[in-house]
Order: structure tokens, then sequence, then C-alpha cells
């Protein structure tokens, strides 16, 4: 049996994947920043289930949902830091502190729950922390600069600290969502109030309003749960996960233009080296 501390368990990926942590019969310790939006997972599951009022950018509420966890469970196994908000802006639209603030929750707060648990994985030699990112680190459409750059720096992250602790017996795992059918736009998708007309062709018609693809995902989020947890419970773990057939289909073709343009610009680029 495997405890869980799942963020952002309110709705979309992380109430699916609290609600089959606990069918399966692990422990889990599940946050949102209102604790009404998920009392009702754990009314059926007394003994396994903990739910937590957890706001990822309050430090202080960090360090005691972790270790309310150990004192009721032993210690955390899997952390699952799935909490965060998306954000539209044209880079020149953005507001400096809508920026900060999304950073604070999307790239910092994970951060602190990672240095959290990692104290207790370490002793235990055991433990796996996985990273939900976005098919946006890899391709950024426009209005999603922002909101793309804490997805990559949580990755850097990921590839980073995969390296740090896997010689002590903890894996990382980065999950790459496609497109999900949840609630993302209308409850965790903000946006700028600046509005740049120069902009109404590109960012412009990502804007919350605008964008008519919330209902239509393929994405099916209880069967992404499932596929979470059997990469988690793996011999050996993916380092990187991808979600739906348009996360595999973007993705492929990401690298494959990568690589491209890589080999298009090899011959220039190997002529900065100093001259044997």
């Amino acid at each position: 049996m495997s405890t869980w501390l799942i963020t952002g368990c309110s709705s979309g990926l992380g109430r699916h994947l609290a609600q089959a942590v606990l069918k399966r019969g692990d422990n889990a310790v599940i946050t949102a920043r209102k604790l009404s939006a998920i009392q009702d997972i754990v009314t059926s599951y007394p003994d396994t289930a903990i739910a937590l009022p957890l706001d990822v950018t309050n430090r202080a509420q960090v360090t005691q949902v972790v270790q309310q966890a150990e004192v009721r469970f032993g210690g955390v196994d899997v952390l699952v830091n799935n909490a965060g908000h998306g954000y539209r802006a044209a880079v020149e639209e953005a507001d400096e502190a809508e920026v900060a603030e999304l950073f604070a929750t999307n790239f910092f707060g994970p951060v602190a729950l990672i240095k959290a648990v990692l104290p207790g994985m370490r002793e235990r030699h055991h433990g796996t922390i996985v990273n939900v990112s976005s098919i946006a680190a890899r391709i950024t459409a426009p209005g999603s600069g922002y909101y793309s750059a804490t997805k990559c720096a949580l990755e850097g992250l990921s590839r980073g600290l995969q390296k740090e602790v896997s010689p002590l017996g903890l894996s990382v795992i980065m999950v790459e969502p496609g497109a999900f059918r949840t609630d993302f736009s209308g409850r965790s998708l903000q946006q700028s109030r600046t509005v740049i007309a120069d902009y109404d062709a590109t960012a412009g018609r990502r804007r919350i309003g605008n964008d008519t693809t919330d209902g239509h995902q393929i994405g099916d989020p209880a069967r992404g749960a499932q596929l979470i947890i059997k990469a988690v419970e793996a011999s050996n773990p993916p380092s990187l996960l991808l979600l739906g057939s348009d996360a595999v289909q973007v993705v492929s073709g990401a690298l494959d233009a990568d690589r491209a343009e890589v080999e298009a610009w090899k011959k220039d680029s190997i002529t900065t080296d100093f001259p044997a």
C-alpha cells in the first residue's frame, strides 16, 4: 500500500487520480485550495484518505500538509504536483504581478513540495515524484508564452532532479497531457486585462470566450489517471509520460521539426569551434 499526496484535486485530472488511487486501496492525502471542493472524495474512505486545504504558494501550508501525511500514514511515497492554472496573454500584454503569481503557482509551488517530501523519501530510499507539465512545454501557441515558460521551467527542474535522485532509489516522472475534457478553461484559466488590438489575430483568438475547444477535448481524465498509476507502478518508470493521442502527435512532430532544423544548420553550427 502506497501513500499518495496529490495537489489540485478539486476537479479534472487531480480529482480522477485521487478517486482511482483510493479505489485501488492506497492511502491518499488529497488537497485543494478549498476544502469543501474535495471533502466528498474522502467520505467513503475514512481510513485511507485525508482532505487538507493547500495553496501551493503558501509555504506554511506546504510544510503542514507533508507533516500531517507523515503523522497519519508514515510518509509520502508518491507526490503528484498537479495544481496549477493557465494564463492567456500576448507577451507584451501580460501584467508582471500576474506572471509572478503564475510562476509561484506552477513552478515554485511544486518546488516547495518536492523539497518538503525529499528528506523522507531519501531516508526510505523509495519514492516517486510526478510533475504534471503540458505539451505547452513542447509547442507554444500564441498567447501561451508565459504558461509554457512555467512548464518549461518545471521540466528543466525535473530532468535535473531525476539525475540527482535516481542513484538514491527515487523516480521522477514528467507528465505531458494533451487536451483533456476537464473544466480547465472555466476554473483554471486566467488572462491579462490588457488588450492590444494588434494581437487580435494571434493571441486574441485564444482569449476566454473566443476559444471554442472546451468540452470537445479528446482526453478522458479517468483514463489519464489510470495511466499515471501504471507508470508509477512500473519497474522502470518513464521519465516522460505523454497522455493522449494528440500529445503523441504533437510531441513527435515537435521532435522531428527540431531534428530537421539541427541538421539544416549543423554545418554552420560546428564552425563556431576553435580551430583544431
